[in-house]
């Protein structure tokens, strides 16, 4: 028999038809984050579960349904569902690990152009009529090639970025909580320093950690003291590791340049001074949004949660059961 499923929101076409394939499936046809109620009501006579890390899934959901033999984010990230709360149920929950790596990469370094260039600002105001031809003093911004590049948090997305920032001759220092070999860092070409030290001497600071209770408000008041008044902060791991007011304390004090934003700290919603300052580019949440990416996604969650029904191990398993 196929497991019964439900999934709290559609996933890309190739993904979909493996699920109707080999699974008893019902989704969230509507193209919003369910509420809680929706999910518990979801959830009902069904095998596992398929969220995504726009969904908290806590002890109450997994209640609704004692029969709830697996859950599968569709997410690197798992911080949306209370993980211990599942073991204790015997559930085991699973994730979609390294299949985001080049993509977000690929946005931290768009983020960090666009917005040491001023290309939203640039494309708003031709669009907008006012541009009457070039000149000397038109959107100056800052210079990429040559510059210091401060990684915070070296996991396979960090040392992406790394990688990115050599192809433009960047300076790159790096701070992570477990440092790298020396022979790691001459293959990379980085060079340690502590965190605060990154923080004084980058020109661009991109955010790479994960997100757990110690990384969480990594960024305030002091950090951004730290920075240079010229200096890019870029973040495209999880809202929370800035701490919104404090980052826009520091753009209106003129602390440090500029913003390059895809997460925020209580998404969907975006501190409202950050949409009204013009040295941020935000995007939605938009790292991993490419076709390849996000169906390989859906195959990793789907590969999890039919190793389950055919008895195998779990390729990606979050906790132990």
């Amino acid at each position: 028999m196929k497991p019964k499923v439900f999934l709290t929101r559609e996933l890309p076409k190739k993904a979909m038809e493996r699920l109707f394939e080999h699974t008893e499936l019902e989704y969230n046809k509507k193209d919003r984050v369910l509420s809680k109620e929706e999910i518990i009501a979801g959830i009902q006579g069904k095998d596992a579960l398929l969220c995504l890390l726009t969904d908290t899934i806590d002890a109450e959901i997994m209640d609704a349904n004692p029969n709830l033999k697996i859950i599968t984010n569709y997410a690197v990230g798992f911080n949306n569902i209370d993980v211990e709360a599942a073991t204790k149920r015997g559930i085991p929950v699973t994730n979609t690990p390294g299949v985001l790596t080049d993509t977000s990469a690929d946005m931290a370094f768009t983020l960090l152009v666009a917005t040491a260039r001023r290309i939203v600002e640039g494309d708003q105001y031709l669009r907008s009529g006012q541009w009457t031809g070039w000149g000397p003093l038109q959107f100056l911004g800052a210079d990429i090639f040559g510059a210091t590049l401060g990684i915070i948090g070296l996991g396979r997305i960090g040392k992406a970025v790394a990688k990115r920032g050599k192809g433009f001759d960047m300076n790159i220092i790096y701070w992570n909580r477990t440092r790298l070999t020396e022979s790691e860092e001459q293959e990379l070409g980085l060079t340690y320093a502590s965190l605060e030290e990154v923080l004084k001497q980058a020109d661009f600071v991109s955010l790479n950690v994960a997100y757990t209770e110690q990384t969480f408000h990594l960024m305030s008041d002091k950090e951004f003291d730290l920075m240079k008044e010229t200096a890019i902060v870029i973040n495209t791991a999880r809202g929370p590791v800035i701490d919104e007011k404090a980052l826009v304390r520091a753009l209106q004090a003129k602390k440090i340049a500029a913003a390059g934003l895809d997460v925020y700290e209580e998404e969907p919603k975006v501190t409202p001074e950050l949409l009204e300052m013009e040295n941020c580019v935000l995007l939605p949440h938009l790292a991993s949004a490419t076709i390849g990416t996000r169906t390989k996604m859906g195959m990793i969650a789907i590969d999890n949660l039919l190793a389950k029904f055919d008895g195998k191990q779990l390729p990606n398993l979050i906790n132990k059961i």
